[in-house]
C-alpha cells in the first residue's frame, strides 16, 4: 500500500515524465529496437539543457539573483512599482534563465516582499502576471524555454531568424504586461523600503567562473562551440567548484526529452500514422500547437508535433503562444500556483483569475498572429 502511494505521488509530481515513458515503451512494440534508435536522440539538445541547468543552479547557490534583485528593489517603495518591477524582471530574466528557473527564483522573493502590503488580491495578480511574463519573455530566445531550444535545433533555425520571428510577439507582450499591471493596480500603497532583509553578495571569483561557463553555453547554442567540448568543460569545472549544483538539475525533464525522442522516432517509422497526422496537422500548425498545449503543455506538444510537420516556424509560434491558457499549458505555471497555495491555501480564486488573464493575453496575441499573417501574405 505504501509503495502504491509513493508511485501515485511521483506520478502527480511529474506526470509528463511517466506518460512519455509509457508511450515510448508502447511504441517499441510497433518498431522493434535496432541500431536506428540511437539516431532518434538529439544529444546536442540534451547536452545544452543539462549544461545550462547546471550553470544556473550554481548561480542560484551563490545567491546571484537574490542579491541583484535586492539591490534593484532598494529604491522602489510603492506597491504598483514593485509589481511592475517583478513582472518586467520576470520577462527579461526568462530570456536567459528559462521560464521555470525564473519563477522558482523570483516568486518566493516576490511573495515575501508583497506580504508587507497585506493585500492578498494584488499579490495574486502580481504572481499571475509574473507567470505570464516569464512564459512570454522566454519565447524570444532559443534558451528561454526547453521547447525553443528543441525546435531551434531540430529545424536548424538561425539565431537572427529565430529572434526576428518572435520579436513582434515579444514586444507586444511587454506592452500588454505593463498595461495589465497598471489596470490591476489602480490604487497604490507605499513602504519605507521593499527590501525585507540583507542578502550577501556572491563571491566575485565564482561569479566570474560561472559567467564564463554561461557564455560558453551561449556560444554552443550559436553553433560556435561544439556541444561535446561545452559539456566536458562545464561538467569538469562544476565538479571542482560546486558538486552540489548537480543535485538541483531537473533530471525528470532530461528523461522526458529522451522518452519523447524514442516515441517521435518510432512514430516517424510507422508510415500510416506519420502520413495521416502530417496531413491533419499541416492544415494549421500554429493553431494545432496552441490547442495541443492546453492539454499536454507546450514542451511535449512541440516535440510530438515536430514529428508530423516541416513547418518549424509555425510550430515555434504555436507552442510559445500555447503556453498561455490553462494552468498546464506551460508546466512553469504550476510553480507559481504551488507557491501561492502554500501561502494562502486558496486555489479556486487564483485559478479563475489565472485562466481569465491568460485567455485575454492569448486572444490578443492570436489576433496579432493572424494580423501579421495577412500582412506577410
Amino acid at each position: 500500500m505504501g509503495k502504491t502511494k509513493k508511485l501515485v505521488e511521483l506520478f502527480k509530481k511529474d506526470s509528463v515524465l511517466f506518460i512519455s515513458g509509457i508511450l515510448a515503451v508502447i511504441s517499441c512494440f510497433f518498431v522493434k529496437p535496432d541500431s536506428g534508435y540511437i539516431g532518434y536522440i538529439n544529444f546536442r539538445v540534451i547536452a545544452i539543457l543539462f549544461s545550462l541547468m547546471l550553470v544556473v543552479s550554481a548561480y542560484i547557490r551563490i545567491g546571484t539573483f537574490a542579491f541583484f534583485t535586492n539591490k534593484l528593489l532598494e529604491k522602489i517603495k510603492s506597491e504598483k512599482n514593485i509589481s511592475l518591477f517583478f513582472v518586467i524582471l520576470s520577462f527579461f530574466m526568462s530570456m536567459l534563465l528559462t521560464n521555470d528557473v525564473t519563477l522558482v527564483t523570483l516568486v518566493p522573493f516576490a511573495i515575501s516582499v508583497l506580504k508587507e502590503f497585506n493585500d492578498r488580491r494584488r499579490t495574486m495578480y502580481t504572481l499571475i502576471l509574473m507567470t505570464v511574463s516569464a512564459n512570454l519573455g522566454s519565447m524570444l530566445t532559443p534558451i528561454g524555454n526547453p521547447q525553443n531550444l528543441y525546435l531551434y535545433t531540430e529545424y536548424h533555425i538561425g539565431l537572427f531568424d529565430f529572434i526576428k520571428l518572435m520579436l513582434p510577439y515579444s514586444a507586444a507582450s511587454l506592452i500588454l504586461l505593463v498595461i495589465a499591471v497598471l489596470i490591476l493596480n489602480k490604487t497604490d500603497k507605499t513602504l519605507d523600503t521593499a527590501v525585507t532583509e540583507e542578502v550577501s553578495a556572491p563571491k566575485p571569483f565564482l561569479l566570474l567562473i560561472y559567467t564564463a561557463l554561461f557564455i560558453l553555453c551561449l556560444l554552443t547554442v550559436s553553433n560556435i562551440v561544439n556541444f561535446v567540448i561545452m559539456l566536458a568543460v562545464v561538467a569538469a569545472v562544476m565538479l571542482v567548484f560546486d558538486r552540489k549544483a548537480f543535485i538541483n538539475i531537473d533530471y525528470g525533464l532530461l528523461f522526458t526529452f529522451l522518452f519523447f525522442f524514442v516515441l517521435i522516432g518510432n512514430l516517424g517509422r510507422i508510415g500510416f500514422i506519420h502520413d495521416t497526422l502530417s496531413m491533419i496537422i499541416d492544415k494549421n500548425v500554429t493553431l494545432t500547437a496552441v490547442l495541443a498545449s492546453q492539454f499536454i503543455s507546450n514542451v511535449p506538444a512541440a516535440m510530438l508535433l515536430s514529428a508530423f510537420t516541416a513547418k518549424g516556424p509555425s510550430l515555434l509560434i504555436g507552442t510559445n503562444l500555447g503556453g498561455l491558457g490553462t494552468l498546464i499549458a506551460s508546466m512553469a505555471s504550476l510553480i507559481t500556483y504551488k507557491f501561492y497555495n502554500r501561502e494562502k491555501k486558496e486555489g479556486e480564486h487564483y485559478l479563475l483569475a489565472f485562466t481569465l488573464i491568460n485567455i485575454v493575453f492569448l486572444f490578443l496575441l492570436l489576433i496579432l498572429y493572424y494580423g501579421l499573417g495577412s500582412i506577410q501574405a
